[in-house]
């Protein structure tokens, strides 16, 4: 089974581009990495994935901040973490909608 991740920065209308995302399954890290230009990580992919449960975290505060925007301390939100399961599906996409203050997800296609 395979995943993929689109993000989106809905503060600015595009895509979060150089956005930092972790993969994790139980306490093994499987991937880390950052968003393309379009918002998407491309090796994310390459993965061969079992069913069960898994957590992506997006590191969000980080990049608003390097976008220029000023944050409360702490800022309201700092990594978005979604937990999810995989239940042998042969591909499942996991987007993400955010801005400092809010964020939104969904099982994709």
């Amino acid at each position: 089974m395979s995943l993929s991740t689109h993000v989106l920065d809905t503060a600015h209308g595009r895509p979060a581009a150089g956005l930092a995302l972790t993969l994790v399954a139980g306490k093994q890290t499987l991937f880390s990495g950052t968003t393309d230009a379009d918002g998407r990580c491309p090796a994310l992919r390459d993965l061969a994935l079992d069913a069960g449960t898994y957590r992506l975290s997006f590191a969000v505060a980080d990049y608003f901040r390097r976008q220029g925007i000023a944050l409360p301390d702490p800022p309201f939100l700092d990594v978005v973490s979604i937990d999810f399961g995989i239940d042998g599906h042969a591909h499942y996409h996991v987007p993400l909608l955010v801005s400092p203050f809010s964020y939104s997800t969904y099982r994709g296609s």
